[in-house]
């Protein structure tokens, strides 16, 4: 039998509310940070597939999630289309060269680079059990596409958008590459034993409409559809950050069989103007876990309130920081898993 979390995502109503979270498998857990010492630095465990499938394990060993997503990066695909990858201690990821002029086809593939992700897939569907939901995941084009450009992560994700804007051409050919290395390394993760994948459009919120309906919706559109083509039972988790009242064209357009809501929207709103019986994931702030106490409890309560007539999997509207402590997390568990509908 598969596990509530699957089923949710097939668009079934059940309670207890299934309940994973982004980022759970990470900085926050002691027996993590105990491992990243001996290990080295994140890539080294990402590429390391026997750690890598311990890291996800972790959080499910720990807590019980319904979930175990796939500790890896979204910048693996950059590192696939040739671009070189790293981090720097306290300011995140740096990728050279930078493609402010969109030229990605300068660069060398080197797709085989993500075979040891395909086995901490293998790995970590092996020793969980039938009721644990493996995820997979990977970014959206748009959010890979503004690493690629500038390099680095940014504020404003301005050089992404000015490229798009000077040369529409050249950015939609990045966004294509991207789109095509994307499809391939998710079904490789599903052959793998992933059952459900979430695409991560974390930038999305930064866009003006019509360059949404470009650079989001389409591409997304596009992947989505040729997901359901070759591997039609495994739902697709569209998770579109900042994108505000645009979240409702972006479930009807892209297809996603489900999506996550970020903390910034009323749950309310969200129930009643999303598509009806569209499975919503999120969306509690992950601040408000961070503080604990009674005011995490009622927000908690409030957000599966709110999703109660629907399909709901309980999550955050964004990862996990990276000093919320255990004892948090626990108590959002017994909250979640006592509430009926």
């Amino acid at each position: 039998m598969p596990g509530i979390l699957l089923e949710t995502l097939k668009g079934r109503n059940v309670t207890p509310r299934p309940i994973w979270l982004m980022r759970q498998a990470g900085r926050y857990l002691p027996e993590y940070r105990e491992l990243r010492a001996q290990k080295g630095g994140f890539l080294e465990l990402a590429y390391d597939s026997e750690a890598a499938a311990e890291i996800t394990l972790q959080p499910i060993r720990r807590f019980g999630f319904d979930g175990a997503i796939l500790f890896s990066d979204i910048l693996v695909i950059p590192q696939a289309l040739g671009q070189d990858l790293w981090f720097e201690a306290g300011e995140g990821p740096r990728l050279a060269p930078a493609l402010v002029d969109g030229a990605w086809s300068a660069l060398e593939s080197v797709p085989k680079i993500l075979d040891p992700i395909f086995e901490t897939v293998r790995l970590s569907r092996a020793q969980l059990d039938n009721e644990t939901t493996m995820l997979g995941f990977a970014g959206s084009p748009w959010t890979v596409a503004t690493y690629m450009v500038a390099g680095e992560g940014s504020k404003d994700q301005a050089p992404a958008r000015e490229l798009s804007y000077r040369d529409p051409a050249a950015f939609a050919s990045l966004i294509e590459a991207i789109e095509s290395a994307t499809l391939d390394y998710l079904v490789k993760q599903i052959d793998a034993g992933v059952e459900a994948v979430q695409l991560f459009d974390s930038w999305a919120g930064s866009l003006s409409p019509d360059s949404y309906e470009r650079w989001v919706i389409a591409p997304t559109a596009r992947l989505v559809a040729k997901l359901h083509d070759l591997r039609p039972d495994v739902p697709v988790i569209g998770f579109p950050k900042g994108s505000g009242e645009k979240l409702p064209a972006y479930v009807r357009e892209t297809g996603v069989d489900a999506v996550g809501v970020d903390e910034t929207i009323d749950p309310i709103w969200a129930a009643k103007n999303l598509p009806a019986g569209i499975p919503v994931q999120g969306n509690l702030d992950p601040l408000l876990l961070l503080s604990g106490g009674d005011a995490l409890n009622k927000g908690a309560e409030k957000i599966l309130e709110a999703f109660a007539d629907r399909p709901h999997v309980f999550n955050l509207g964004h990862g996990i920081g990276q000093h919320t402590p255990i004892s948090h997390v626990e108590s959002l568990l017994a909250t979640v898993r006592a509430w009926r509908a």
